[in-house]
């Protein structure tokens, strides 16, 4: 829970955002082929249309991947502090049960 309040609070940073261009080309390639074939070019348009999905294959996995990367650059500086805090709060609950029975023995 106080991970999601420090990712909310802290909000993303400066993130390069990922470009799905690639993605929407190769979909526009298997488009081109699917019309290939539907105006009687069944030879050529299954070509341009398997060579489409593959390429949105490779693109739609690397975009995945740019998505993902944003995804935890956008949380590591959130559970940096999460951890900072927590760390803390069992330091200085560790101190102050110390000092509770140093105080009982002297």
């Amino acid at each position: 829970m106080l991970l999601a309040l420090a990712i909310t609070a802290l909000g993303p940073g400066p993130l390069m955002a990922a470009d799905s261009t690639e993605v929407n080309a190769a979909t526009k390639q298997v488009e081109r082929g699917a019309n290939q074939i539907g105006q009687g070019n069944v030879l050529e348009g299954a070509g341009e249309t398997a060579k489409g999905i593959g390429n949105t294959v490779v693109e739609g996995a690397k975009y995945t991947g740019q998505k993902f990367g944003e995804a935890g650059q956008a949380a590591a500086p959130a559970a940096k502090t999460a951890w900072d805090r927590t760390k803390d709060g069992a330091v200085a609950f560790g101190t102050s049960v110390r000092e509770f029975f140093t105080s009982l023995f002297e």
